[in-house]
């Protein structure tokens, strides 16, 4: 028993050094996104209750995400763009009418001396194009195979968002409906690591029956812990694909929050 429980606090010794240098990396990672240093971050208060998504129907989400996301309305710009491009390039086929006026003034020298003429002319000027090397319907030819180019990625763009969407919305259900177990878990585990501390006492147990309980209460910690921090940020996430996410929204992430303790 000795044995086993040394080799199990190595082991946890291990653990603990790999995520304290993974923490330590992520934390320079967050210094360099922000531009100063983080400072302790901030733990979920207890018993923190996390909203649903609302509506609570992927469809509205899906619809959302499919002309409201940041990348499906650029690319609508520029699939735009690239079909007034295609008009403007088939214009240049077209005859220009243009109106065309000048005046001005001349001097010359006749027999009766200098003379002045003054004119003003006022006119209509029609342009048909007949033929130029092929240069025109080139040029419509590119901006069209532009235009099919630009409609594709807008589809792409209307697939990955749906996708993502899709993605978040499971997440945060299926968060919320972990959290839950996870919370029932616990209450299970701390009620058995009592009855084998009791146990231990009274000689039906041994102390590796109640390590083990113990081990188990803080796994189910971590497991809620981690389940919170994954569900709060696909409530972000969800927002952000349907382009939606709002200063308000980070506001709501923040109240949830317990201020930081100071290391």
């Amino acid at each position: 028993d000795s044995h086993e429980a040394q080799a199990r606090f190595d082991l946890a010794t291990a653990q603990e050094i790999a995520a304290a240098s993974d923490l330590e990396v992520r934390q320079q990672a967050l210094q360099s996104l922000i531009g100063k240093d983080p400072g302790p971050l901030a733990a979920p208060r207890p018993g923190v209750q996390i909203s649903p998504p609302a509506p609570n129907r992927l469809t509205d989400w899906l619809s959302a995400a499919e002309t409201q996301s940041l990348n499906v309305q650029i690319q609508q710009t520029l699939a735009e763009i690239a079909s007034r491009e295609v008009d403007k390039q088939r214009a240049g086929h077209y005859p220009t009418v243009d109106l065309v006026a000048n005046q001005g003034q001349a001097k010359a020298f006749a027999a009766g001396g200098l003379v002045d003429n003054d004119f003003r002319n006022i006119g209509v000027q029609v342009n048909i194009p007949l033929f130029q090397g092929g240069l025109t319907s080139s040029r419509q030819r590119e901006a069209a195979a532009n235009r099919s180019a630009a409609l594709s990625g807008l589809e792409a763009a209307r697939r990955n968002a749906s996708l993502a969407t899709r993605q978040y919305y499971v997440g945060v259900n299926n968060g919320l409906a972990q959290i839950n177990a996870l919370k029932a878990a616990l209450t299970s585990s701390q009620s058995a690591l009592e009855s084998n501390k009791l146990g231990y006492e009274v000689g039906v147990r041994i102390n590796i029956d109640v390590l083990n309980a113990e081990n188990q209460v803080y796994v189910t910690r971590r497991d809620l812990a981690k389940a919170t921090f994954e569900t709060l940020m696909a409530q972000l996430r969800l927002k952000a694909a349907v382009g939606s996410l709002s200063e308000d929204d980070l506001g709501q992430i923040n109240a949830l929050l317990e201020a930081p303790r100071s290391e």
